[in-house]
Parts: structure tokens; sequence; C-alpha cells
């Protein structure tokens, strides 16, 4: 485990091992601060920003955009102490630079810490795959009940199973993922990232356009009645949980940080990188979290695309949800892919002589390029996506599982580890002013991670045996 956690691949480039000198003098960066913007906006907004109006809904006018807000400046603290943590040991001028998260916990807090962290990276990653499986069949089976509500009108009983739609993109799934790595795969970011704006502002679209045809703001300063008190703070716990999901990018950020030229120093060009798409990102959900609430109140749906508060145009609503599925097809490769490379070199190394593991198996298809097939790789790649098509079908819910994974990954990645190398890097002596304001801020977070991972993991329950 000690030499599988020197090479923990992450997000980007996965090269968590540090680039050796030449490669360093040749590698020319020339990012802005608006490349980086460009890249933190397309890595945050996805489909978590479907769940926010339910997490509004759940939390009332008051609560739930303030706890939005809170969010955001969270994020925004976490992140400007991760910047100071790309270059060592001087934020601006260090000769040493963290090219990842994954690099920069093993050199400030030791191997022990970074494989801690990869336990939560990989977990996060296999998690995203299960909820991306979840979310696409919600979206391939609001198509069919679009289309048959428009053909039979709206009182119609058009309901459709999950199970096959979900098959199918585990089945789709399978064949993606024999693509190598990432560098074989930039066609596919550049495809979800159109497909995530596409679908996120025909929702906030469509949201407007709700409540202009009710001609009133609908909801309530407490948010949507619970038949019990408990029952309702459970709800509440949960949609923290959703809000969490939708916001950190911590583990992306300082791959990031490693395309921009200097000067100015990286981390004062990354601070104000971060605070513009903080902003942006934060205006974007409370006006899709907001106007989806106000559309429908009391009745919001916990996916503002499938849970049919919208019937017309049809065909806009059909749109919007092809644009998550093709959004979700690229989406699961990119949070697959470094489980992938991980699993795999580890394999490799563990087992040099393996020809199953090592080998490579070329065939030739009529009309195709040749084909390297892997015998490890196709198995234990097909077993793995197997086994998120899997769980997906025995969780199917949507905002539960999405609660569960940004709760339980929020505190370690966007604040556990962010606060700890800061201390590291500053040279923070116990007890000092800052430490205490530090160890407060991380002990507040911590709360809101147990609070929303028990919320959701009680709705996941609730929703299993209801």
């Amino acid at each position: 485990m000690g030499d599988a956690a020197e090479e923990l691949p992450l997000l980007g480039s996965f090269s968590s091992a540090s680039a050796d000198d030449e490669q360093e003098e040749s590698l020319k960066r020339t990012g802005t601060i608006w490349t980086a913007t460009a890249h933190v906006i397309t890595g945050v907004i996805g489909a978590g920003v479907l769940s926010l109006a339910w997490s509004i809904a759940q939390l009332g006018w008051i609560a739930g955009p303030l706890c939005m807000i809170v969010f955001a400046v969270i994020t925004l603290v976490s992140t400007n102490l991760l910047c100071d943590c790309y270059r060592f040991p001087d934020p601006e001028h260090g000769p040493t630079r963290n090219r990842s998260y994954m690099e920069a916990v093993k050199l400030y807090l030791g191997e022990r810490s970074q494989i801690v962290c990869g336990i939560f990276a990989e977990e996060s990653l296999y998690g995203c795959g299960i909820a991306y499986t979840i979310t696409s069949a919600s979206s391939i089976r609001a198509i069919q009940r679009s289309n048959c509500y428009h053909r039979e009108g709206h009182k119609a009983s058009c309901e459709y199973g999950d199970t096959i739609y979900m098959l199918l993109f585990g089945a789709i799934q399978i064949v993606m993922s024999q693509i190598p790595d990432f560098h074989n795969m930039g066609w596919l970011s550049v495809i979800a990232a159109i497909m995530s704006f596409t679908y996120s502002f025909i929702g906030f679209g469509l949201g407007v356009a709700k409540v202009i045809e009710n001609g009133r703001i609908k909801g309530s300063i407490t948010g949507v009645s619970a038949a019990t008190n408990v029952n309702k703070l459970w709800l509440a716990f949960e949609a923290l949980g959703d809000i969490a999901f939708a916001y950190p990018y911590s583990i992306i950020l300082l791959e990031i940080q490693d395309t921009l030229k200097s000067p100015p120093p990286e981390n004062k060009t990354m601070k104000k990188a971060s605070m513009i798409s903080i902003f942006i990102t934060t205006f974007f959900y409370l006006c899709c979290g907001c106007f989806g609430y106000a559309a429908f109140g009391n009745d919001t749906p916990g996916n503002l695309l499938t849970g049919f508060g919208f019937f017309e145009p049809y065909w806009l609503i059909d749109l919007a949800n092809a644009c998550v599925v093709l959004h979700l097809v690229g989406g699961y490769q990119i949070y697959s892919q470094p489980v992938f490379a991980f699993i795999e070199s580890w394999f490799s190394r563990k087992f040099p002589s393996s020809g199953f593991v090592n080998n490579f198996h070329s065939f030739k298809l009529p009309l195709f390029p040749p084909l390297h097939i892997n015998l490890f790789r196709l198995c234990f790649r097909t077993a793995y996506v197997v086994s998120t098509t899997a769980i997906a079908m025995v969780f199917p819910y949507f905002n539960q599982v999405l609660g569960v994974l940004g709760a339980l990954n929020f505190w370690p990645l966007a604040i556990y580890f962010p606060v700890e190398m800061y201390s590291v890097q500053k040279k923070i002596g116990a007890w000092t002013g800052k430490w205490i304001l530090l160890r407060t801020f991380s002990f507040f977070c911590l709360l809101v991670t147990i609070v929303g991972l028990i919320g959701s993991i009680e709705g996941i329950i609730s929703a299993k045996l209801g």
C-alpha cells in the first residue's frame, strides 16, 4: 500500500508522483485568471444543480438561500487556504510545485495522510459513478414520460421503471470504459461541459417561465412541512448534504493552478479566479434553486428536470434530459478513469510478470483501427461498471445518494486536508489565535458533514423501507 500511495492519481494529469526536472522545464504554463475561472465553473456545475430547488424547499426562503451562501463562503475560505499550498516552502516563490491535490497532501502531511486522503478521493470518484447511473436512468425515463404526457395528456398514467435504463447506461459505460486513459478522451470532456451548461440553463429558464405563468412566488419561510418535527429535521439535514455535493472543487484546484503562468504569482491569480467562479456559481445556483422553489413551492420535485413540474414545451424538456444523459456518459468516465489508473498501475507493479495483467492483444476489425485489449483491464473495468450499476439499482434515490456523497466527502477533502496543509505551510503554532480560528472553522464544517450524512442515510433507509 505504501508503494501504491506514490501514484495515487487524481483528476486531470493523475501524475501524483512529481514530474522529472526535464519535463518540468519543458512544460509551458500559459493559463490566466479567465482560463482558471472557466475550468472551475466547468468542474463545479453538474448534476448537483438539479437538486438545489428541492434543497431550498426543505429549508425555506430564509435558511435555504442562506445555507447556499454559507457553503459558498466556506468553499472560498478553504480554496484560498489551498491556493497557498501550491508552492513549497514559500507560497509565492517556493521552488517545489505541487501539481495535484495528492502530491500536496504527501509533501505537507506525509504518506500515511496521503493514503487516507486517497481512500476518500477514490470513494468519492466511485460514488459519482453510482450517482451518475441513477441520474442518467431518471433522465432517460423522463424523456419517455414527457413524450407520453404530450401524446396522452397530462393526466395520463405514464409510469416507467428505472432498471432497464440503468442496465442500458451500464452497457454503454462498459464499452466507454475501454478508452485507455484521460489523454485519449479530451473530446469527451468538452462535450460533457457543453451539455452541463445547456441543461442547467434550460432548468433555470423553465423555472423563470413557470413563476411568470403562475403570477406569484410560491413557498414559505419554513419550507415544506413534514409529518413530524423529526422528519422535518431529517429532510433539512439531507438538503445540507445535497448542497455540499454541489459546491467544493478542492480536489481539482491545484491541477488548475498548475496551468497558470507567472508572474503574477499563481496563488494570487488562483484566489481571484476562485472568487470570480464561486460568485458566478453561487449566483447561478441561487437562480436555479430559488426559481425552482418559487415555481413549485411545496411540490418542488427532487430533480428539477425529471420530477414533472414542467410538461411543456415537451421538446425542450426532452432536450434538457438528453443533455443530462450525454453529460453523464462523459462525466462517468471523467470520474472513473482515475480509479482505473490507480488500480491498474498498482496491479502492474504488484504482478510485473503476469501476462494477464500486463500483456496486450491486438484485434483488427473491418473499417476500424486496430484494438489493443488487455484482459485484466477488460475484466476489472467491466466489473467496476457492473458494481456501480448494481448499487444504483438497489438504491435508486437521487437526492439521498447525492446527500450521502456530498456530506461524506465535504469535510475531509474540502476542509480538513486544506486546513492541515495550510497550517504546516504557514508554521502555525498550537493554541495561537490563527490555530484556534482554523480549528473552529474545521470543527463547524465537521458538524455540517455529520448532520448531512445522518440525514441522507436516514433518507435512503426510509425510501428503501417505504
